[in-house]
């Protein structure tokens, strides 16, 4: 059976693989989650690749794939680990790049730590459509401890439109622990608004990487 680790700080490691063994029965999936190491690993790319490091020596060279349920992780060590481990297959959760057919205005929902990296000023640069970050650094550890209220959210969109005078049209979530309250955010504001994350493209891509075929476990030739 095929071993892929997930490795997050946090809840939405949790729910990006309940969503693989959903998707991939077929598949082993190994949780590392490092909760005690949570603040680290959201607060700079340097302190969140040492806790990497540490967390997932005992699988390296041991599974068929690992993954970065972290977007911070991704973008900026990704790379790194590739080519320090060339045996070893990565991957991570990629920024969501909605068409750009559309340009509707855009709110990013993501951490300042991500937020400050040249990755995603790069990554706003390609979007090409308005686009306005909101950084939102206490809600991963809320939604760790199950405190994230309707009300804490609901504060903080009336703030966003009462600074920037307009209600995004889409909303991008670049925090793996904020697909947790997808129910909520279409709860206050509203169905028709379109909401992009990371987690089925990622799917796709394990899919790809590991030569899997719908989830029925087969091998692509």
């Amino acid at each position: 059976m095929l071993k892929i680790v997930v490795f997050d700080s946090g809840y939405g490691g949790e729910l990006f693989a309940d969503r693989l063994e959903e998707e991939l029965p077929v598949a082993d999936i190994i949780r590392v989650i490092d909760w005690r190491n949570a603040d680290k690993i959201q607060k700079s790319p340097k302190t969140a690749r040492r806790a990497a490091l540490l967390a997932l020596k005992p699988y390296i060279n041991r599974a068929d794939l690992i993954v970065f349920a972290n977007h911070l992780l991704t973008v900026t060590s990704l790379k790194y680990f590739r080519r320090k481990y060339k045996d070893q297959k990565f991957m991570g959760l990629n920024l969501p790049e909605p068409s750009t057919f559309m340009n509707r205005p855009t709110a990013i929902l993501t951490t300042k730590a991500l937020a400050h990296t040249i990755n995603y000023r790069n990554y706003i640069f390609r979007l090409k459509r308005k686009t306005n970050t909101i950084c939102l650094d206490a809600w991963p550890a809320l939604i760790d401890d199950g405190e994230l209220t309707d009300q804490l959210i609901d504060a903080e969109f009336n703030n966003f439109y009462h600074k920037y005078h307009y209600k995004p049209a889409e909303i991008i979530l670049v925090c793996s622990q904020f697909n947790d309250i997808l129910p909520n955010l279409r709860r206050i504001l509203g169905k028709n608004i379109k909401i992009h994350d990371s987690f089925q493209d990622a799917i796709t891509e394990v899919g790809k990487t590991l030569k899997i075929r719908g989830g029925t476990g087969k091998r692509a030739h």
